[in-house]
């Protein structure tokens, strides 16, 4: 690559930049560290690099290899590449490794590049760790249950309905041949108590549930019907964005927020249930959690949920933007305008 050419990359790269150096980087060590990290990148590696820093995540870009050398900020730090770029295009407090989770399509989290030498650090690879809260005092005012819609439902959707079959609550629309077909889960969109649309089968180890998304492929939630739709509906739903990532990883089920507002989560899996059900995890933009423990499912049996009815306990509920419980106005997530229900296949 021409110098002038690859200077250019540099200079694109830094622009986009989100964090200033703070006082315990030194006087320009980020901004000498990124320079000195960029200069041992490969041509190919540079022009990646900018694509998913441009793009801000948007596109999902291939790895970025980077000799695990550490790059010298200044005489008092240390910090791995990867660590560094997500400082520098993420999120300036990040100070560890150990803070950062692998995305399920990163090379770099399988040991793809076949180079234990390299590492990939392209930020948009990574997510942060989402940890529960400290739960606040209980929101003072309490709801009286959820509301019923008042007209009937319009085609293409179908009112929370389950049956009870075998020691287990299922939702009776599930084929009973979908161990058979190779899914893994299936996913069913709710609007307040009304399921829009019919349930979508994930074959694939991983699925894009969004509105709007430039390039790629998944959930597209701005397909389903549309016909009278509240005003909190429609606002919600326009805050979905480039909604989360479903996974199926070792060990369990993981979501991984893409979009530019909080979703909140719900499983079995999350917290022994309190009074008002299981517990709901609030995770932010850019953060990941393990939604889904298949260790720590056991054999529990269908659980009745306050005020919303039963619910299988191989599921797992995740709200866009609008969260529920004893800190929200909503106590339930049938008052939630916007949720997606993820129905996992039993493992055998």
């Amino acid at each position: 690559m021409f110098r002038s050419r690859r200077s250019a990359l540099v200079r694109r790269l830094w622009r986009q930049r989100c964090a200033a150096a703070g006082p315990e980087d030194g006087s320009g060590a980020l901004k000498a560290a990124a320079h000195a990290l960029f200069k041992k990148l490969k041509d190919e590696e540079l022009e990646l690099l900018v694509q998913a820093v441009e793009s801000r995540g948007a596109c999902e870009s291939g790895c970025v290899w980077a000799p695990r050398g550490e790059p010298r900020g200044g005489p008092k730090q240390a910090l791995p590449p990867q660590v560094l770029l997500c400082r520098l295009y993420r999120w300036p407090d990040v100070r560890q490794p150990h803070e950062l989770k692998h995305l399920c399509y990163c090379a770099g989290g399988r040991g793809g590049c076949g180079d234990a030498a390299a590492l990939c650090c392209n930020p948009h690879h990574f997510s942060r760790l989402a940890v529960p809260e400290t739960p606040p005092p209980p929101y003072s005012k309490v709801s009286c249950g959820p509301s019923w819609p008042d007209e009937p439902p319009f085609p293409g959707t179908q009112l929370l309905e389950f049956s009870y079959d075998g020691g287990h609550w299922r939702d009776p629309s599930l084929s009973r041949s979908a161990a058979k077909d190779g899914c893994w889960c299936k996913l069913a969109y709710w609007e307040h108590r009304t399921r829009v649309g019919r349930l979508y089968a994930v074959h694939e180890a991983s699925v894009n549930v969004f509105s709007e998304l430039p390039r790629g492929s998944g959930f597209c939630l701005g397909q389903l019907p549309a016909a009278h739709r509240s005003r909190a509906v429609r606002r919600a739903r326009g805050k979905i964005g480039r909604g989360l990532l479903l996974s199926r990883e070792p060990g369990g089920v993981w979501a991984y927020n893409r979009s530019e507002h909080p979703i909140f989560v719900s499983s079995p899996t999350l917290g022994p249930p309190g009074p008002r059900g299981f517990p709901v995890l609030k995770v932010l933009p850019g953060y990941s959690a393990m939604v889904f423990d298949y260790e720590r499912v056991g054999g529990a049996g269908g659980r009745r949920l306050p005020g919303e009815g039963p619910c299988d306990p191989h599921s797992v509920r995740i709200s866009f933007a609008k969260g529920w419980g004893p800190r929200y106005s909503r106590q339930f997530i049938t008052s939630c305008p916007c949720w997606l229900e993820v129905l996992l296949d039993r493992p055998r």
